[in-house]
């Protein structure tokens, strides 16, 4: 169990990452479209279905963790590891994966590595894990969980801060032609 708390923020992401794609499609049609080579209104309807089910999958996963729902969040994050790994050798969508429902979510290398850490968190989680519902996992954690429960949104606050503000400065860096190692 020591990796629950990533296992939460991961579920907690995919909720609000569910969330967003289900309220704002485009973005995330558009990505999908350059993989698959689909026009982005026929895809709509279908990151609609996705998008909510990913919220579900996290909701649940968030809810009961068990080795089933920890499975499914795991699944989600290989999936998602794969299309970023997919869009980028294809040249598809480097400026964005509208993982966030945003158009600011670049689809890169740090991209990957997040989505492989939470797929190993909750991987772990689904292999140790007998189901419980969250109050009674929390109940038994030091100071009833809420440590636990704010360590948890904070990573996941950070994850997306990563995804998102990191590979935007990355972007505005190499607009102005910064290279690493230069000094002004």
């Amino acid at each position: 169990m020591e990796l629950i708390g990533p296992y939460l923020a991961a579920c907690v992401l995919l909720v609000v990452a569910g969330v967003a794609k289900a309220v704002r499609p485009g973005d995330t049609a558009r990505a999908v479209a350059t993989t698959v080579s689909l026009p982005p209104p026929t895809l709509a309807p279908l990151v609609v279905v996705g998008a909510t089910a990913e919220a579900l999958v996290g909701l649940s996963g968030l809810l009961r963790p068990s080795t089933w729902t920890a499975g499914a969040v795991a699944a989600s994050y290989l999936g998602f590891a794969v299309f970023v790994v997919v869009a980028r050798a294809r040249g598809g969508p480097v400026a964005s994966c509208g993982c966030l429902g945003t158009p600011d979510t670049p689809a890169t290398r740090l991209h990957v590595v997040v989505d492989l850490v939470l797929a190993g968190s909750a991987a772990t989680v689904a292999a140790a894990t007998p189901a419980r519902w969250l109050p009674a996992l929390l109940w038994r954690a030091p100071w009833h969980g809420v440590p636990l429960a704010a360590a948890s949104v904070l990573c996941a606050w950070l994850a997306v801060l990563a995804l998102s503000r990191l590979a935007e400065l990355g972007a505005v860096r190499r607009s102005l032609g910064i290279t690493r190692g230069a000094t002004g």
